[in-house]
């Protein structure tokens, strides 16, 4: 047995030099004994034991190609694609035991005092017997375990199919999707439905709810199937107003079970008390943003509201030298179309009493708000304060409110949007909602929830649209003329194009609200959208949406229109682009319009600040398209 030690010792060497100058631990070993030598007939008479050990090799060599074939992908193309497959799933599964994409389980290891706390809450059946309850997503041991430790309720299991492997979040929220139907109506995936027999009625339907802690967790499929299939147990299979249980390690989501409904909360279980008739009008809502939640022909409906006084549009300033101007000129708008609802301005302490004058002689109702810092932003970044919008949800005076950036201007009535349920708004990209305009349902406890996690919600752009979009991931889409872009994307053709500006040009109006993204009007003189003059702002340059926000703006009273005024800083670089685009000759030519804007010789300050200002040989840095010059430029 020496030599089959001496041999095994040695095969970690494969057939490197050092192997090869052993023959004496497998010679000695066949010479020892012919009896021993089991390929001898194989050699010639008087071989010696190298040509022994060559014809084994070369023996081994064909055995092992022979095996290798025999287990090849080739031969066995289904066990080699289930071993790769198990294992890829293994290592997913190891390194995020519940992360999205891992199906309907939920690896949360049950706190049963928990739900036993949760469920004394739960008042006893109509008829006097044991509260029924309705279990979804829970295993066989859970099951048994709900029963041995709550047997006073009379618990069964809800079957549920899970959704097909093949649809993905951006299945439920594409990017876009045909709004007008001009290639044929959108639809959305089929989620199957829970199988409840017509006559079952429940007191308390429980679901357990996977939740992955990495970023983008409320986008998953299966968390969202879970949770409308309890809604929809409770709303068409419930007693009375029954309860919802959810356990979770991440809170269900808000725009469907509201804090409002909350009955306990204990650890990683949350109890609700859900208006049934409130959920089916929800359930009848498309799945996601796969379908218009309200139809584009309806943007134009007359709408008569119950209760009038309980709606109001809002928007939020946290910088007057930026977004004063804007904010008058959308509170003008809003006039203008027709509207008198109410309209309320959250302003922060960096707003002065004379700009909070301006706000309440345009029609806004000022509320004074405290800042929210956006942890993740850097110091006196654009984004550093616009968690501040939160405060939205402190509006409990209103049963609804549409948020309106400073930035927007309303052409026609918005107020069908008020029958839109939390959160509705237009896309934006990818399955991401735009927060420029939304509708919100306002609640102390969702302000709680939103200012409660901002140091562990990751927001996809860092600000809070970001954030809002991880939060109100169930959100309904709103046609895209509720807040039309003033963007040329760069992959449009130009048939596209040409029907982008006869949107904005349409008189009368056919978008709700037009969205200035780029550079401002008021940051431009009046003559023409100064975008054309910077190459990476012309995709948001048009000249015939800036001349309609210059009508509205006009129309206000010239003590509002002073506060539209540019500084010298400013004037000086929309020279200094103008002056770059025509040494560029840029085709589009508006750097040969003669500027004619009054403005161009008035003074918005007094003294040093009406100094007129040049720049020279300076190159100008930063991101133009959502802030000031002033803020970027502070020394030229």
């Amino acid at each position: 047995m020496r030599g089959f030690a001496c041999a095994h010792a040695e095969k970690r060497h494969r057939l490197d030099r050092t192997f090869l100058s052993k023959k004496d631990c497998i010679g000695r070993y066949y010479a020892k004994d012919a009896k021993y030598r089991p390929f001898s007939a194989l050699l010639p008479e008087g071989s010696s034991g190298k040509m022994l050990y060559v014809k084994l090799v070369l023996v081994l060599l064909m055995c092992g190609s022979f095996m290798g074939l025999l287990h090849s992908p080739s031969i066995h193309p289904a066990d080699e694609q289930h071993r790769t497959q198990s294992e890829a799933s293994k290592a997913s599964w190891m390194s995020h035991p519940d992360a999205p994409n891992s199906g309907y389980a939920s690896s949360l290891k049950i706190d049963w005092s928990q739900i036993e706390t949760a469920v004394k809450q739960v008042s006893p059946a109509e008829d006097g017997g044991a509260p029924r309850v309705a279990l979804l997503n829970f295993d066989d041991s859970e099951v048994e375990e709900w029963r041995a430790r709550l047997p006073h309720t009379e618990a069964s299991t809800v079957r549920l199919d899970p959704v097909g492997g093949n649809v993905t979040w951006e299945h439920l929220y594409p990017e876009w999707i045909d709004e007008e139907e001009l290639y044929g109506a959108p639809s959305c995936p089929d989620l199957p439905e829970p199988a409840v027999a017509e006559a079952e009625a429940y007191d308390v339907v429980a679901v357990k709810l996977p939740c992955g802690r990495a970023a983008s967790w409320s986008k998953d499929v299966a968390r969202l199937h879970l949770q409308l299939a309890a809604a929809r147990v409770a709303a068409r299979h419930g007693r009375r107003r029954p309860h919802v249980l959810v356990v979770s390690r991440c809170f269900p989501a808000p725009n469907l079970f509201k804090c409002r409904d909350e009955v306990a909360r204990d650890g990683d279980v949350w109890l609700y008390r859900p208006d049934a008739e409130e959920l089916d009008r929800k359930l009848a809502l498309p799945v996601g943003s796969c379908e218009l939640a309200m139809p584009f022909k309806a943007l134009g409906d007359p709408y008569v509201s119950a209760a009038p006084h309980r709606e109001a549009y809002s928007t939020i300033l946290h910088s007057e030298q930026l977004y004063a101007c804007g904010a008058l000129t959308a509170a003008q708008s809003i006039r203008m179309a027709g509207s008198g609802r109410d309209m309320v301005a959250l302003v922060d302490e960096t707003i002065g009493a004379r700009h909070r004058g301006a706000l309440e002689a345009a029609g806004w109702k000022v509320r004074a708000i405290r800042r929210i810092r956006n942890p993740r932003a850097s110091r006196d970044a654009y984004n550093e304060w616009n968690y501040s919008k939160f405060w939205l949800w402190t509006l409990t005076e209103y049963e609804r409110v549409i948020f309106l950036d400073a930035d927007l201007l309303v052409q026609r009535p918005m107020e069908p949007l008020f029958a839109m349920p939390e959160v509705s708004a237009t896309g934006n990209n990818g399955t991401y909602f735009n927060s420029g305009v939304m509708v919100v349902e306002p609640c102390e406890c969702t302000f709680r929830l939103l200012t409660g996690h901002v140091g562990d919600i990751e927001s996809y752009n860092g600000g809070d649209q970001g954030y809002l979009n991880e939060v109100f991931s169930w959100w309904h889409r709103l046609p895209s003329h509720a807040n039309y872009m003033k963007h040329f994307w760069e992959g449009d053709t130009a048939e596209r194009a040409a029907a982008r500006r006869r949107v904005l040009a349409a008189d009368p109006p056919v978008a709700l609200a037009v969205h200035f993204v780029g550079l401002k009007p008021w940051f431009c003189f009046r003559d023409y959208d100064c975008n054309w003059n910077v190459p990476a702002l012309r995709q948001f340059a048009s000249d015939e949406a800036h001349a309609r926000w210059w009508k509205v703006h006009d129309a206000m009273p010239p003590r509002l229109r002073g506060f539209c005024l540019l500084d010298e800083r400013q004037k000086a670089l929309l020279r200094w682009d103008a002056a770059h685009a025509r040494e560029a000759n840029a085709s589009d030519g508006h750097w040969g319009v003669r500027i004619a804007d009054p403005r161009r010789s008035m003074c918005a300050g007094d003294g040093e600040a009406c100094r007129e200002r040049e720049i020279a040989g300076r190159r100008v840095e930063g991101d133009r398209i959502t802030t000031s010059y002033a803020k970027l430029i502070d020394n030229f």
